[in-house]
């Protein structure tokens, strides 16, 4: 059987990346899983070009390493450029980016989603046909959201004050 597409998914190998990897594999297509742990670092751009070269559509599911709030800003803007030169250089026809509620908003208050606007906004301007989706956080991140939440040496849990409403991923 002949693939329908040839797809890379940065990001393929985390916990949303195989599932999508995944439920593209069962509906025929060729599925490249591109992250740190297969070599492909998006920051840096290496093995990059070798991981989209052939694909006709980039999924990014990617996140940040650390939760930083200047690390956070420096993935999203060196992310977004590099894989916007690299998707240009491989003639990707579509960008998917897989985003969150709320990151649209402006001013936006938490780091995360200011940085992920900031990467919607290089996308935007780069040339490339894309997609956007947004989804809610996953159910699947609650432990590590909360531990960040905790106060560093208390008992406390600093929650910000938003409505959030969790999915499956």
């Amino acid at each position: 059987m002949t693939p329908v597409a040839r797809i890379t998914v940065i990001g393929g190998t985390g916990l949303i990346g195989r599932k999508v990897a995944a439920r593209l594999r069962e509906a025929g297509h060729e599925v490249r899983a591109a992250s740190p742990s297969t070599g492909v670092d998006l920051v840096t751009g290496a093995g990059l070009d070798d991981a989209l070269a052939g694909s006709s559509v980039v999924i990014d599911v990617s996140k940040p390493r650390t939760y930083d709030p200047d690390a956070v800003w420096r993935h999203f803007d060196l992310a977004a450029r590099t894989l916007a030169g690299a998707e240009t250089r491989a003639r990707v026809i579509h960008h998917v980016a897989l985003s969150a509620v709320g990151t649209q908003r402006v001013p936006q208050p938490i780091p995360f989603y200011r940085a992920k606007a900031h990467g919607e906004a290089i996308l935007r301007s780069s040339g490339v046909p894309f997609s956007i989706v947004r989804a809610t956080q996953f159910f699947e991140f609650g432990a590590q959201i909360g531990a960040q939440a905790g106060g560093e040496g208390t008992d406390a849990t600093r929650v910000a004050d938003t409505q959030v409403q969790p999915i499956a991923g």
